[in-house]
């Protein structure tokens, strides 16, 4: 159940009339007698289709720049970790070419 006040405020306090229509004179809220609808309201409705239409184009492109965003964090974080095994790999190799010289080394003197 509403509140009287509440029922009041929704349907225009028991006259028949919102507070648009009395500030306009009665009638309907946008429509002035002998003028039609003024560019007030042409605008508003304009205003509230596009503002509908605006928003889902808005929520899309957020979407894809959330995407996007995340998918770069992605690619970023993976080549940080691909650069740190390709520095191990690198301490690998270099660990193993002094082995190799080491052992050639000793393979020399042996044959002398």
């Amino acid at each position: 159940m509403q509140s009287r006040a509440r029922r009041d405020f929704i349907h225009g306090g028991g006259k028949g009339r919102n507070k648009q229509q009395e500030s306009f004179g009665g009638g309907a809220a946008w429509r002035r007698p002998g003028l039609g609808y003024t560019m007030a309201a042409i605008f508003v409705e304009g205003m509230m289709a596009r503002k509908d239409r605006l928003t889902r184009v808005a929520v899309g492109i957020g979407t894809a720049m959330g995407k996007a965003d995340r998918k770069a964090h992605q690619v970023a974080a993976a080549g940080l970790v691909a650069k740190q095994e390709l520095e191990e790999i690198a301490k690998q190799v270099e660990a193993l070419k002094r082995q190799l010289q080491k052992t050639t080394k000793r393979l020399k003197a042996a044959l002398r």
